[in-house]
């Protein structure tokens, strides 16, 4: 029914290859993260018959109609987008098993408050903000490994590794500055050897820039575009959150 979507995940396939065999490393190395913010349920699922199983939501609402629909269908469910502190319930009743983007201690100090109370805990990624762009949440590139030692503290929070969001721009090397930047700051937090950190997932890159990420070690890619088509909005119109719902 949805032929183009298969079709479009095949190329998106080759051209992880094609980056990936520019760089010298193994496709084994980079995950293909769905992001599925405005694709119905129907060919979200025509995408996961095709075994990518690893899907996102950026914004809360849609994660809760959705969940019904898909269920039954076998996949994981991170979320990418800005969390209010009192949506944290309804992305733990979602089942969400990764937050990737974790970018304040007290976002940390709620979610390990709920997380407690229901005997769970959840994988996150620190939000980095790499492109200084105001539009973008992420904490400071300078804070990262204070907020890491801060939520490390945390039990119920297991950090996995980092996440950015990188400049909107058709200049490639400002876009790669952005991701060696989160490549360096993860060396950095490993550098520190902080008690139950790890630090393996880059997650950065999406459908217009995921090569370039690739390149300067994503092991996590975020393509919704690529695969599902274009949305009637740019990304840059998803990702500029209202800033004053922090």
């Amino acid at each position: 029914m949805y032929s183009s979507i298969l079709e479009n995940l095949k190329a998106v396939q080759e051209r992880i290859h094609a980056a990936c065999t520019k760089s010298g490393r193994s496709t084994d190395e980079v995950k293909l993260l769905l992001a599925t913010k405005t694709v119905s349920p129907d060919r979200i699922k025509t995408a996961l018959s095709a075994g990518h199983t690893l899907i996102a939501e950026n914004k809360v609402q849609e994660l809760k109609d959705k969940y019904e629909a898909l269920h039954s269908v076998p996949h994981v469910n991170h979320f990418i987008g800005h969390l209010q502190t009192n949506k944290i319930k309804d992305l733990l009743a979602c089942e969400v098993s990764c937050l990737q983007s974790l970018d304040r201690f007290a976002l940390a100090e709620k979610l390990q408050q709920k997380l407690e109370a229901a005997n769970r805990s959840m994988d996150v990624l620190i939000q980095v903000n790499t492109s200084g762009e105001s539009s973008k949440f992420g904490i400071e590139p300078d804070e990262t490994i204070t907020l890491v030692r801060q939520v490390a503290a945390l039990e119920r929070l297991k950090i996995r590794g980092l996440m950015t969001i990188g400049l909107f721009s058709s200049d490639t090397e400002k876009v790669r500055e952005c991701f060696r930047m989160l490549k360096s700051l993860q060396e950095q937090v490993r550098a520190a050897n902080i008690p139950g950190v790890q630090m393996q997932e880059l997650s950065m890159g999406m459908s217009g820039d995921f090569e370039t990420a690739i390149e300067e070690g994503a092991t996590m890619i975020r393509v919704g575009t690529a695969v599902f088509g274009q949305r009637q909005y740019p990304d840059s119109y998803y990702w500029n959150e209202n800033r004053e719902n922090v």
